[in-house]
């Protein structure tokens, strides 16, 4: 039997509802996710910290993930799920998940 190690593979899923809120209380920490739901994602990426005109973290900065389908893994590095922009689906418990 070989030896299995985690180097490079999530350790940890966390389900997670968005959240309007930008603080260190619903921050991800550069999490993948998975969409147990379909629909749109909105998401402030992993390491963005200004606005694009400079000014402190928003929902200006974020972009949304069109046409994600049910089942599907998103490998992106994400800091926040934002409320407003995802839809609907992704308020059922366990339909969003935090991988890392």
């Amino acid at each position: 039997m070989a030896n299995i190690t985690t180097t490079g593979f999530a350790t940890e899923a966390v389900e997670i509802s968005p959240s309007d809120t930008i603080n260190e209380t619903t921050k991800l920490h550069g999490k993948a996710l998975y969409a147990g739901a379909t629909g749109e994602i909105k998401v402030i990426m992993a390491g963005v910290t200004k606005d694009p005109d400079g000014t402190s973290l928003s929902d200006a900065a974020a972009v949304t993930f069109r046409g994600v389908q049910k089942g599907s893994f998103l490998p992106i590095a994400v800091d926040y799920v934002l409320a407003t922009g995802t839809h609907n689906n992704f308020n059922v418990a366990g339909t969003l998940l935090a991988i890392g």
